[in-house]
C-alpha cells in the first residue's frame, strides 16, 4: 500500500549544504542519515537496527557538514534511510529496496507492491538525486568548468567476523584522475592503512557517481572511512581536519576541473 502524497510535504528526502559554488567542489552523502517517514514505523525492524550500518552511514553526517563548513563548499545528503530505498543504486537495481540485510529481515519492504516501489523512487530516490545534479549544475555554471565531486561513506570494522586492516578506502570506476592523488595524499601518512578498491568495488552501474559523473566526465571519487574512526565527534573533527587539507589541495590542481568522458568499466555489474 503507498503510504499517500501526505509526505511529500512532511518529509524533506535530502538536505542542501550550504557553499559557495564557484569553489568547483561538491560533497555528497548518500547514505548520510537513518529517517524514516513517521507512517513507515520502523519497516519491521527493531529501534535498534537504525544505530547500525544497515540503516545509514555511521559518522558521515557530521563528516560531510564540517567539511562543507570548513571548506566552504555545496554538500547533498541523503535525508533518509536505505532501508527505506538506496540512494546509492540505479533505479533498475534490484536492491534498490532491500528484504534483508546483514541478517536482518526488513518486512516493511517484503512484500511490496510496484506501486509502492515506483512510490519510493518518485518521492525519495529521485529528489535526492535531482537535488544532486542541481548542486553540481550550479558548480559548474559558477566557474564554466567541471566540478571536482567527492562521495562520503563508511565501513564496519569487520565483516562476518573478519576485521578490516583499512582505515580507509577510495572506491571507483574506471575514471582515475581524482582517485590517484587522493590516494596518494591519504597514503602520505604512515600511520594509516589505505585500500584501493577495498572492500567494496567501486564500480556499480547506475549509482550516484556513475550516474552524475562517470557518464557526465566530471573528476570524482568515493571515499570509504572506517565507522570506528568517525563514531564520535573527536574523531569527526580528526577526519575532517585531515581530508579538508586533502580536498583543498586536490581541487587547487585544474586537471580535476576538466570534463572527460570516459565509458564506464566493462563487465558484470
Amino acid at each position: 500500500m503507498t503510504i499517500g502524497n501526505f509526505l511529500m510535504d512532511h518529509f524533506q528526502s535530502f538536505e542542501t549544504l550550504p557553499g559557495q559554488h564557484d569553489k568547483g567542489m561538491v560533497i555528497l552523502g548518500d547514505h548520510a542519515m537513518n529517517r524514516l517517514p513517521e507512517p513507515y514505523g520502523r519497516l519491521g525492524l527493531p529501534e535498534s537496527a537504525f544505530s547500525r550500518h544497515i540503516a545509514y552511514d555511521i559518522g558521515i553526517e557530521g563528516l560531510a557538514r564540517k567539511l562543507c563548513a570548513r571548506l566552504g563548499v555545496p554538500g547533498v545528503l541523503g535525508g533518509f534511510s536505505r532501508l527505506l530505498i538506496d540512494p546509492n543504486r540505479g533505479e533498475d537495481d534490484p536492491t534498490l529496496i532491500m528484504k534483508i540485510s546483514d541478517g536482518a529481515i526488513i518486512s516493511g519492504n517484503h512484500p511490496i507492491s510496484e506501486e509502492e516501489w515506483n512510490y519510493r523512487i518518485e518521492t525519495f530516490h529521485r529528489p535526492y538525486h535531482n537535488a544532486v545534479s542541481e548542486t553540481i549544475d550550479r558548480a559548474a555554471n559558477a566557474t564554466g568548468k567541471a566540478p571536482l565531486v567527492l562521495s562520503l561513506h563508511s565501513f564496519t570494522p569487520a565483516w562476518k567476523g573478519v576485521p578490516r586492516p583499512w582505515h580507509a578506502a577510495v572506491l571507483w570506476d574506471s575514471d582515475h584522475r581524482a582517485v590517484a592523488p587522493l590516494l596518494e595524499k591519504l597514503r602520505a601518512d604512515p600511520d594509516l592503512v589505505i585500500g584501493d578498491n577495498e572492500p567494496y568495488d567501486g564500480a556499480l552501474k547506475g549509482d550516484t557517481m556513475y550516474r552524475h559523473c562517470m557518464i557526465t566526465g566530471i573528476p570524482h571519487a568515493l571515499l570509504e572511512v572506517r565507522q570506528d574512526l568517525i563514531s564520535d565527534e573527536v574523531g569527526i573533527e580528526e577526519w575532517a581536519v585531515r581530508l579538508a587539507a586533502i580536498f583543498a589541495e586536490m581541487s587547487a590542481d585544474p586537471a580535476l576541473h576538466a570534463y572527460s568522458v570516459h565509458a564506464s568499466r566493462t563487465g558484470p555489474y
